[in-house]
């Protein structure tokens, strides 16, 4: 069935050109709107964010754009193997395993679109899994395979729970043979296969939850030979991009726009956290690019212990100045002693 193509830049409103930063400010500004935690109408704004989050994703990440821009503008005229337009959506995506035994149809609350699975995601190997001698008197464990399920920094500090949906298409069950099912048409008998319900399952996101941290679903992987039993299913951890952070293990990382007179003179501003707005002081004198720790203001661990939030400064200088800014301007190169060359 057709993958419904994704404009990623249409999504976050940018030119193909877009520059990096601009490619980040209007994913800011976007994600500030339709964040799930301040927007009004909150399933709406779920699937926008998501959507977001993916474009983004892919835009932010040099390899990953350039991939995607080789697609061509033409995409939505049908390159080979894909389609777009009305009903071109599918409503779960489809993987064969690492060995090709099997193949799965993922649902759910993953986060990410079929376009987005088809040419940046999708199943792997993990583990141990069959091996070359597949005689079916000797017991085989089947294989673990992997697949991508997007979190959220809110996700990961309070925890929750998704309902994930999976269904399995291997075997014929009109003939029972062993060919694996081609477009639900069976290659032994050319008839159409048994198309099992999906499974539903409701998997935990722990609080604490890390980057990276597989969430194992046991026995939900590739099913064994020779009585062997199945593998595992490993849903991989991805953080959404946050308008406000990014994170590094533990810790947060927000970026803290100051007026030159802001960083010479001192004062106190409210920065954003996962649990609120919280004041900190601006030392006087402060330089471009320093750190300034709020301890326990990062994620949570699996300890009940929480990183920190480092604020970095970014000294911004004004763009456009009246007659009166820049005469306060020069009386000050003329009487500063201060030089940045010294």
């Amino acid at each position: 069935m057709p993958v419904e193509f994704k404009d990623y830049y249409k999504i976050l409103g940018v030119a193909r050109s877009a520059s990096e930063d601009d490619i980040r400010k209007a994913f800011r500004k976007l994600a500030r709107e339709y964040h799930p935690d301040v927007a009004k109408d909150k399933s709406k704004a779920e699937d926008k964010f998501k959507e977001l989050n993916e474009a983004y994703e892919v835009l932010s990440d040099p390899e990953k754009r350039k991939k995607y821009d080789t697609l061509g503008e033409d995409w939505k005229r049908g390159p080979a193997g894909f389609g777009a337009g009305a009903g071109g959506a599918q409503q779960h995506r489809t993987w064969r395993s690492p060995s090709g035994e099997e193949e799965f149809e993922f649902s759910g609350s993953t986060g990410f679109s079929d376009f987005f699975e088809q040419f940046f995601g999708g199943f792997g190997r993990s583990g141990f899994g069959r091996n070359a001698f597949r005689q079916e008197e000797f017991a085989q464990r089947g294989q673990d395979v992997e697949a991508d399920i997007m979190v959220t920094l809110s996700e990961a500090m309070n925890g929750s729970v998704r309902k994930i949906n999976l269904r399995r298409n291997s075997r014929c069950d009109r003939c029972k043979g062993s060919g694996i099912l081609q477009n639900r048409v069976c290659p032994t008998c050319q008839g159409q296969g048994f198309i099992p319900k999906a499974e539903t399952y409701q998997v935990r996101i722990p609080a604490g939850v890390r980057e990276g941290q597989r969430l194992r679903l046991a026995g939900q992987g590739e099913a064994g030979s020779g009585r062997g039993p199945a593998g595992d299913l490993y849903l991989r951890v991805k953080f959404a991009a946050h308008p406000d952070f990014r994170v590094e293990g533990g810790d947060l990382y927000h970026e803290l726009s100051l007026a030159p007179w802001e960083a010479a003179l001192g004062t106190s501003v409210s920065v954003p956290t996962l649990g609120g707005s919280v004041n900190i002081r601006i030392p006087p004198g402060t330089q471009n690019g320093m750190k300034l720790r709020v301890k326990a203001h990062g994620l949570s661990d699996r300890t009940g212990g929480k990183g920190d939030l480092y604020v970095v400064t970014k000294i911004e200088m004004p763009k456009n100045m009246n007659d009166r800014e820049r005469e306060l301007w020069e009386k000050l190169a003329r009487e500063s002693p201060f030089n940045p060359r010294d």
